[in-house]
């Protein structure tokens, strides 16, 4: 598990260190301002697609399914299969594309909207064909991600961090003056992004024996039976993501900058979420699908609680850290003159105080959804996730007007952390019981190393603060490195010393990968 997952992350960490290097760009460019609040939202609703099928429910709905054929039909149905979704997906995604740009255009033809929502309809007609480019990328990555291969789908992503960062040094100059007219630049940017990830994957699934060949997905079993089940885990896989997006309209409403602000600290939360949490979560679905294929219950328990108590572990100590480190974190990575200010960095780093905390849920949410789907259900998610969306809509409404991007942050962590408690109950009665025993032994001295890690990071924060300060770029480094990296080897030691399974094994794992390499 440590490996194949270790693999990922370590993909994924490369992808997502140029996703902060691309954040970087894009806040020297456009700060926190309305126009930034509006491209960022516009960019939401296609790259929501992404979330729900690059990370979620197509994938968690086709790899069991794909699994199954390879295991009882043999390759050649299993590449038909695939094949015949593809086909699907591919009129499903052209006839929605065609349907919103038409209506956007529409729309704009016969109503004077005000100014920023006509950018932000602009903007959304520019990247909407991004949806099509994005789910084609999800296929081949689920397909990948059965057949063994989790590190080129997850360098995929590099792709396109890369590209949307060319869109700004490059293209952007040639689109204006104003920063309301170099947006575009940007927007035309997602588009060659996504061609990028697509094409970035396609030699290995080559490779592996794929050739594409139309097989049509009327009537065809395995295409009802993916769109059954991914219908509502479209919904249950990415609570988190519809939260983000829902609470980013309202926000868009009442000020564009909030959405901002929220969204650089989302940025920065879906760093460790994605190194353990997703990449833990794709993992597991293959394992855990094959598991339930074979009826192995007791097997599939322990998979799962070991995977959970990894989880745990990696993400517990990078959610106290991203909480108590916030405004050096945000100042280290944002503030460098251009359109991101001082000011901008303290409303950026509130909402990350807000948002960090359910860190762990947000990744929890993640593997037992996939639990579920691992198991053919995906209507138990769904239902729970849409209660927990509605909790996050009155919370977000409640909290908004008085904390502004902190009330966003704190509606995101309270519905994760209850969305989590409803999915690990309902697993429970599903499978009769969860064997989470051990597990529930290393929370309080886990919690515990957690908090000292916290006090000793504050306290090193604030002394080299008072001390140094951070008038430059290696004294913002220190401000960051130094309390976070002796943090962290406390909470380590202490969690060695307690002899935490998961601390034992990621030590040995890396000793042993160490001991390789050298």
């Amino acid at each position: 598990m440590l490996k194949a997952s270790g693999a990922m992350a370590a993909a994924t960490l490369t992808s997502r260190v140029l996703g902060m290097v691309r954040e970087m760009v894009y806040a020297q460019f456009m700060g926190d301002t309305p126009v930034a609040g509006i491209f960022k939202f516009a960019f939401q609703i296609p790259n929501l697609f992404r979330r729900l099928l690059g990370e979620g429910a197509l994938t968690a709905a086709f790899i069991p399914i794909f699994k199954e054929k390879e295991k009882k039909h043999g390759e050649i149905e299993m590449w038909r299969a695939a094949n015949a979704v593809i086909s699907g997906l591919v009129i499903a995604a052209s006839a929605i594309i065609g349907l919103v740009m038409l209506g956007i255009s529409l729309a704009l033809a016969a109503h004077q909207f005000s100014a920023k929502t006509e950018l932000m309809l602009q903007l959304l007609r520019v990247m909407f064909p991004y949806m099509i480019l994005v789910c084609l990328a999800a296929m081949t990555m689920g397909m990948l991600n059965a057949r063994g291969h989790f590190f080129i789908p997850a360098m995929g992503a590099t792709m396109l961090n890369v590209v949307m960062i060319a869109s700004v040094l490059l293209l952007a100059p040639h689109f204006g003056h104003e920063l309301s007219e170099q947006i575009f630049a940007l927007a035309y940017g997602v588009l060659a992004a996504g061609a990028a990830q697509l094409a970035f994957q396609m030699p290995t699934l080559w490779g592996e024996g794929f050739r594409y060949r139309w097989v049509s997905p009327w009537k065809n079993e395995t295409v009802r039976l993916v769109v059954t089940r991914m219908i509502p885990g479209t919904i249950g896989v990415a609570a988190f993501q519809i939260n983000v997006t829902v609470v980013s309209l309202l926000s868009v409403w009442i000020d564009p900058r909030i959405n901002a602000s929220f969204d650089y600290a989302v940025r920065l939360m879906e760093l460790p979420q994605g190194m353990f949490g997703i990449s833990l979560a794709t993992y597991l679905l293959t394992t855990l699908s094959a598991l339930a294929i074979d009826k192995n219950y007791p097997k599939f328990r322990t998979t799962l609680r070991q995977g959970i108590g990894s989880l745990l572990f990696a993400n517990l100590i990078a959610a106290v850290l991203l909480v108590v480190l916030a405004e050096p974190i945000i100042r280290l990575l944002f503030e460098h003159g251009g359109k991101f200010t001082a000011a901008s960095t303290q409303r950026a780093a509130f909402a990350l105080v807000c948002l960090a905390p359910g860190l762990v849920a947000f990744s929890t949410v993640n593997v037992l959804a996939r639990a579920f789907y691992a198991l053919g259900d995906t209507r138990t998610p769904m239902r729970v996730s849409l209660v927990c969306l509605v909790v996050n809509l009155v919370l977000a409404a409640l909290l908004i007007v008085p904390l502004r991007q902190g009330g966003l942050g704190i509606a995101n962590t309270m519905t994760s952390a209850c969305n989590a408690g409803l999915l690990l109950f309902a697993l429970r009665k599903k499978l009769g019981k969860l064997e989470m025993n051990s597990l529930r032994e290393t929370l309080r001295p886990l919690a515990l190393a957690a908090i000292l890690a916290g006090v000793i990071a504050w306290c090193g924060w604030n002394f080299w603060e008072r001390t140094l300060g951070h008038a430059s770029i290696a004294l913002k480094l220190g401000a960051v490195f130094v309390p976070a990296g002796i943090a962290g080897g406390v909470y380590w030691l202490i969690a060695l010393l307690c002899k935490i399974p998961a601390a034992k094994e990621m030590t040995d794992f890396a000793l042993a990968k160490f001991k390789r390499f050298k």
